[in-house]
């Protein structure tokens, strides 16, 4: 009997898929060390948020928001929770809150250039406009039929986190869209 092993290779979400560029906006993929989902057990949010600011120099966000310091984000994910991007967790954490590894779960997007919000208008059911979404701001809403995560990094910079499954899916839509935004010229 031969010995067969299998070779593995690990590959990142939108492996083959990005970067894409149509006019002036451009997707690519960024692909964080480390994604954990934090719930703080109840009444320990400031115990948490102790904890976060002394490791990373963030907080728990504010309802609808992103905050950042050096290369690690923490954003709102709804009512209980956010993740952290870009450091681990350390483990003394999970006394104050429920906390698990997302890092393979999820793929990661930035969308950029200056017709990026006549991209998004035509894929996600948010008024994006500054006066309204502005840098530092996330939600939780769709791109077309898929579920994703929001965030304007900066005046046209957008992130975009899905599930890890849809990767393919985000990459298609956003590519139509960035497609037909560049042919009106």
């Amino acid at each position: 009997m031969a010995n067969a092993s299998a070779k593995l290779n690990a590959q990142s979400p939108c492996f083959g898929l990005v970067p894409i560029e149509h006019g002036t906006v451009r997707v690519v993929e960024v692909e964080p060390t480390h994604i954990s989902a934090i719930a703080p057990f109840k009444g320990k949010t400031t115990a948490v948020n102790k904890a976060l600011s002394a490791s990373f120099g963030v907080r728990l966000p504010a309802v609808g928001r992103r905050v950042e310091k050096d290369a690690v984000a923490c954003l709102w994910f709804d009512h209980s929770h956010a993740m952290l991007i870009g450091a681990k967790v350390d483990d003394s954490l999970s006394s104050l809150a429920a906390v698990t590894d997302q890092t393979d779960g999820w793929a990661v997007l930035n969308i950029a250039g200056d017709h990026v919000l006549d991209v998004l208008a035509r894929l996600v059911p948010m008024d994006l406009r500054p006066s309204v979404f502005g840098t530092g701001s996330t939600a939780r809403t769709m791109l077309q039929h898929i579920p994703i995560s929001l965030s304007r990094l900066n005046a046209d910079t957008f992130q975009i986190m899905a599930m890890r499954s849809m990767a393919r899916s985000v990459v298609h839509e956003l590519d139509l869209a960035m497609e037909n935004v560049a042919a009106r010229g």
